[in-house]
This record gives C-alpha cells, structure tokens and sequence, in this order.
C-alpha cells in the first residue's frame, strides 16, 4: 500500500502502482492537512472576497466575478470545456500515473479540495477505473489543463473509462465498479486539472525505463566488443577518474566487470593498437546518457512530490496566493534533455551494428554476418533498420521547450509545451530499445561464429538469454520475427539479471 502525503513518494512507487496494479491510500496526517485547506476555501468564500477560481472565472476571464450560486457550476463548466483532447488515448499505465501524481499533489494540503473528492478518484484508482485521455492537446502551461480535464469527466460521470479491458460511457464505469460520482464544489476543477502531472506521469515511467536501458547498453556493447576484439585498457578506472564524470566511470566499471577474463577481448590485443571511437568511447558517450538520465531522474522526483495547481491555500497563514507553480518549464528541459540523451544510445548503438556486418570493418567475420554470402543477405538490412530509427530519433530529438504559442488573449503568453517533450521521450526510448535490440541480435550472430565458448562468463550469460529465444541465422529467414524477440529481450531487461548473476550488481 502506497501512502501518498505530498513528501515521500517515489518513481519505483509510481511504477508499481501503473504497472503492477498496487494500491494507494491517503494516511491520517494528510487528510488532516486536507481538511484545513479546505476549511480555509469555505471560510473565503463566506467572506466575499474575489479570489481567483473560487468566485471568478478563468484564465482570462480571471476578471469576471461569479455568484455564490453558480460556484457548482462554474467548476463543471471548467471540466467540460476545457475536455479539447485529440488523438489516441494514452496507456493504460500513464493514466494511472496521472491519477495517482494528482492525488499526491492534492495529499500535500495547498489546493483546498475536499478530501471525500480526493477519496472518490482514489477509489477509481484502486479499483481501476481509467479514465480515457487523449494523448494530444497540453501546452503544459497552465499546466496539463486538458488532459486533466479528460481525467476527471469520469469523476463526475461524463466522459469515457477502460474498466476491466473495455471502454465504457464514464458514469456505466462508475457504476460498474461501485463508486458514486461527485459534483464538484467551489475551487475543485481548478484543484484537479491545474498541475503537471501528465507530462510528469509519463516522463516517470520513461525516465525509469531509461535507467534500466543504460544497463541493457552496457551488455549488448560489451557482446560487441568481443566479436571486435577490443582493447579494454581503454576502461582502465585510471582514465575515467582523470575526468570525473560519475556516468563515465560507472559504465567504464561496468564494462570491466561484464568482460572480465574474456578470450575475445583483452588489454592489449597483438597487431591493434586502438579500436575506433564507437567501441573504446563508450564510457565516455554512454557515460553521458547516463549523467543526463540521472539528472532527470532528481527532477522527476522532486516533481513527484510537488505541489503545481494554482491558486495555492495557506490555511495557517490564511493567505491564497496565485502564483505559476503549473508552469512545466522544469519537466519540459528535463524530457528534452532526456529525449537527446536516449537517442544517443542508439546512435551509438548502430554504428557497432554497422562495424559488426560491414567486411571492412568487422574483424574479419564473414559480410553482413551471412553463411554463404551472396546467396544470403545476413543482416544487411537490419542496419538499415536501425539507421532508419536512428534517423527519426533525431527529428524526434529537436526540444519541445524552446517553442511558445501564447494562449488565453495573451494572458498565457509562455508555456512549455512539457508534455510534447515528456511523449517525444517515449518515442525516442521505444526506438532506442529496438536499436539495441538489432545489435544484440547482430553480436549474437557474431560472437557465435567466433565461438561463444571464449565469451567472458558475463557474457557468456547474456549470449545464454539471447540463443533462448533467437537461434543462429544458417540462411535467410523472416528477419523481423527474430528481431521482435530481441526487442522483447531488451524491453523485459531479461539480460540484467543474467550477468549481474556473474558481476554482482551492474550501475
């Protein structure tokens, strides 16, 4: 059970609660700061005063004063017209992740949102009622006003939700899974939608299978240096603490580990004296991927935690103050920054595939990787493959961050457009896995005709998981079946725990 306070959860937590389905909860401290807040709310609005999205309208419409009466209305009407999504439905996992950010948020006690809403989108969450969100329509300023919008119509009976494999009219959803939507009070749509937590919620999950993919790199990098004889004095520690770049010592260390007591590599290889930049760079290229994801990584987690809609309540102070803290600039530069660094991993990553099925350049393996060339393409066109992901990656890779359409007449005259980044990102991953799956499938093939009895023991692990699934290519098959079976390798991180079973925990 996951409590969530506002202060203390985790990216691990948030992946655990979208993929493996683990329950949340709201613990007493945070429903006491809850109750506050929203004490605070009722007592401003008793007062009369105007305050903005309690009793005036929205955005530019901030001057526009609304009657007591039509506080109910005023935060339906938010939710509905600001319900402008387009495009396909995000995942399954990412909406779990928005409804579980946004409950975190709101857990922290500034929003002024009364906890029986809270404990109704829980339910939901629990239960698993999901809403359908439309992937497309964020400028990620006033935060992800859209999406969120589409997250909450179920909450009040509108809109559309998967329950239980199948997509239902929002209140048949509901009613399925036993919960009574609500109608929302004064404040309440602004609480709800007002906040980062779309772009945030995807951008966790990537940012975690990014962390996961440096690994995978390592060992599919370390197969290649094998099949290409490398010189590991290259990793020596002494080159990569001269530096001092902790991503480029850790993956130094790593490859050092995973190529330990090989036959194939060596520090010191008879007639070479260096290997090309691809192969004896990789601390220094994957390295910085690495630096990158881990940056992202402490933003994210702090992000997670944050509290972004607008206005913020100060019960204690008896201040509501209306600030920016929606804006996603943070996440957007992170997620670009992220997007650049996983689209070098595969950048990389295809040129080892290149050295390894190029007869120039492949020590000496037979063209293309083919029995029997000529008659047989090898894996000519896998490299193809990879090229061509590489390619759209680096279309992909251009950050969403650096443009701004201002909206709202002018009042919201810069947002980030954090969400575009945080789903560029996934992009990016998704052909980054498959890249690296190319290769590993291309130094299986080679490493496997030099013989995998000279692999070093780690490697020797990874080769094991590989011939599994995938058996050597004796002639020309349908490439792309072989080739979805690496990518479900690679995806899966089944070759981690293989070799850490060799080296002890990889970084």
């Amino acid at each position: 059970m996951i409590e969530l306070n506002g202060a203390t959860l985790t990216i691990d937590e948030v992946v655990r609660v979208c993929r493996e389905g683990e329950l949340a909860e709201i613990p007493q401290e945070a429903q006491v700061a809850i109750n506050h807040s929203r004490a605070h709310v009722e007592a401003m609005l008793k007062s009369g005063e105007a305050v903005y999205g309690l009793t005036t309208g929205f955005g530019k419409f901030s001057e526009v004063r609304i009657a007591d009466e039509d506080a109910a209305e005023l935060q339906r009407n938010l939710i509905v017209s600001h319900s402008c999504g387009t495009g396909e439905p995000l995942p399954k996992e990412a909406v779990r992740g928005i409804m579980l950010l946004r409950l975190n948020a709101l857990a922290s006690g500034f929003s002024g949102i009364r906890l029986s809403t809270m404990e109704t989108l829980l339910l939901m969450l629990n239960r698993g009622v999901h809403p359908v969100v439309p992937e497309k329509g964020s400028l990620g300023a006033s935060g992800d006003l859209v999406p969120l919008a589409h997250m909450v119509l179920p909450l009040i009976g509108l809109g559309l939700a998967e329950y239980r494999g199948e997509v239902l009219d929002g209140a048949e959803a509901m009613r399925r899974a036993g919960i009574t939507p609500v109608q929302l009070a004064a404040k309440e749509g602004l609480a709800l939608i007002n906040g980062t937590q779309v772009m945030t919620a995807i951008g966790a999950l990537c940012v975690h299978d990014a962390m996961q993919l440096s690994k995978n790199a390592d060992i599919v990098a370390s197969l290649t240096c094998e099949a290409q004889n490398c010189i590991t004095k290259a990793f020596d520690p002494r080159v990569h603490l001269l530096r001092g770049h902790m991503g480029q010592i850790d993956c130094a260390e790593n490859l050092r580990n995973i190529l330990k007591d090989s036959q194939l590599s060596g520090e010191t290889i008879p007639g070479k004296v260096q290997d090309a930049y691809s192969i004896r760079c990789i601390p220094q290229i994957h390295g910085a991927s690495r630096d990158a994801i881990c940056y992202v990584y402490e933003a994210v987690s702090r992000e997670i935690n944050a509290v972004t809609d607008n206005p913020l309540i100060f019960p204690k102070e008896g201040d509501v103050i209306s600030g920016g803290n929606f804006h996603g600039q943070p996440m957007a530069l992170a997620f670009d920054f992220l997007a650049i660094a996983l689209a070098e991993f595969a950048n990389v990553s295809e040129r080892r595939t290149e050295r390894l099925v190029n007869p120039a350049l492949n020590n000496h393996l037979p063209a293309f990787l083919a029995p029997n060339g000529g008659l047989n393409s090898g894996f000519m066109i896998a490299q193809y493959s990879a090229a061509a992901l590489v390619s759209e990656n680096k279309v992909l890779a251009h950050p969403a961050s650096v443009d701004s359409i201002p909206s709202s007449a002018n009042q919201e005259d810069h947002v980030s457009m954090g969400t575009i980044s945080a789903r560029k990102a996934v992009e990016i991953l998704k052909n980054a896995q498959r890249v690296l799956a190319i290769e590993l499938f291309a130094a299986g093939q080679a490493t496997g005709m030099i013989g995998e009895d000279k692999l070093a023991p780690a490697t020797r692990a990874a080769y094991n998981v590989l011939r599994q699934d995938v058996p050597m290519v004796e002639r020309d098959i349908l490439m792309y079946e072989q080739m979805n079976k690496c990518e479900r390798i690679v995806i899966e991180n089944r070759l981690i725990p293989a070799v850490e079973a060799i080296t002890g925990e990889l970084n």
